[in-house]
């Protein structure tokens, strides 16, 4: 029993993140939230976090892949993969790394600023690849500061795009380490009871033993 037991939970181990995961990759439609609004950083720094070590890196990224391409297929109409990816899915690793420093067993709110952590380090880095690759920037320190919070004149400031990635890596990270922790939670009162129940049977016979 206890076998069976250990093996529905290491089941149940990847099938809670990876089901957590296509939910909030959904949420990567575009228009579905506002412009850098997106569950990616917090989808690659939680699988990190939680994913055992022999999925860890290729099942997140081939969902994300997997959605990318649907969304450039069907919404830009463009082809499904492009070198301009490249950039991004190498930041995304680098979150599936960051998260695999802090682990599972990791509290909710050290888990929570190591998603808003990563979500800024993909929008610093990010933009400073822009940066270097757009003609329109100088390419001094006030240039890089300037992609970095004002961007471009006749666009939206990048500051507002730095706030939705703060913002989205913050709530999409808390959403799925709060799922995770309940869902932890609810698996250890089974366990904790049967501590209870096999000290309450073992007691009495210590004490038997002792007249």
């Amino acid at each position: 029993m206890w076998v069976s037991s250990a093996r529905v939970k290491e089941k149940w181990n990847v099938v809670m993140p990876v089901i957590l995961l296509i939910a909030f990759a959904v949420t990567r439609w575009p228009d579905f939230m506002p412009p850098n609004f997106s569950a990616a950083y917090a989808l690659a720094f939680c699988a990190g976090a939680y994913f055992p070590a022999r999925y860890v890196l290729w099942v997140p990224l081939v969902v994300m892949l997997g959605s990318d391409m649907i969304i450039n297929v069907f919404y830009y109409k463009v082809a499904p993969v492009g070198s301009y990816m490249l950039v991004s899915y190498s930041l995304y690793a680098l979150l599936i790394v960051l998260g695999r420093q802090f682990g599972p067993k990791a509290g909710f709110f050290k888990l929570l600023s190591g998603g808003i952590l990563g979500a800024f380090l993909f929008y610093v880095i990010s933009n400073t690849f822009a940066w270097m690759g757009n003609p329109a920037y100088l390419k001094t320190f006030e240039g890089w500061i300037k992609a970095l919070t004002t961007g471009m004149d006749g666009f939206p400031p990048t500051w507002i795009f730095l706030k939705n990635t703060l913002l989205s890596g913050g709530l999409f990270t808390g959403l799925f380490v709060g799922a995770m922790k309940a869902a932890e939670a609810t698996e250890r009162e089974p366990e904790l009871k049967e501590e209870e129940e096999k000290e309450e049977t073992e007691k009495p016979e210590g004490e038997e033993a002792k007249a």
